[in-house]
């Protein structure tokens, strides 16, 4: 019944809301000319991998860098990206996610593979489900990005305050 309910409304999600994806989709290939984009390898129910969809906020390769978590004053993060960012679009890309069966409107939401490693036992049964867009912590840490703003290590500061 939940894949029913998910199926239904990321559809619904994604009609909807496509004309203003579309313009975004468009906004961030004409800032540099390249894909509008990224497709982030994260860690799926039962520790399976795979590629969630996004929409670019960020410079090209910005996760060369080595750090995961983004703060609101990252120098990585485009023009088009801070509005992307402070609308939350970068999230209806990952409807298609919840179409494809990677993921859920609600959930968990998927990590990389080196926080996951991090994970307590308890924390590892997270993995039992499919990932979702949207969770508890995702409204609680809404600001995720104020509360990383100038922190030296914004994945230690991730990891200390909000996994």
């Amino acid at each position: 019944m939940k894949r029913l309910f998910d199926i239904f409304f990321s559809f619904l999600g994604l009609m909807i809301a496509s004309p203003i994806l579309l313009a975004f989709i468009v906004a961030v290939w004409l800032q540099d000319l390249k894909s509008p984009f990224y497709i982030a390898p994260r860690v799926g129910k039962n520790m399976k991998i795979f590629h969630m969809i996004k929409l670019r906020s960020m410079i090209m390769d910005a996760d060369r860098t080595g750090v995961d978590s983004t703060a609101g004053d990252d120098c990585r993060v485009t023009s088009i990206g801070k509005i992307i960012r402070k609308f939350k679009m970068d999230e209806l890309t990952q409807l298609w996610n919840v179409l494809m069966g990677n993921m859920s409107l609600v959930g968990p939401r998927p990590n990389v593979e080196r926080e996951v490693r991090l994970y307590t036992e308890e924390e590892k049964h997270l993995l039992d489900v499919r990932p979702g867009i949207t969770d508890f912590s995702s409204i609680v840490f809404s600001d995720e990005g104020e509360i990383l703003a100038g922190s030296d290590d914004p994945d230690l500061r991730y990891n200390q305050i909000i996994r």
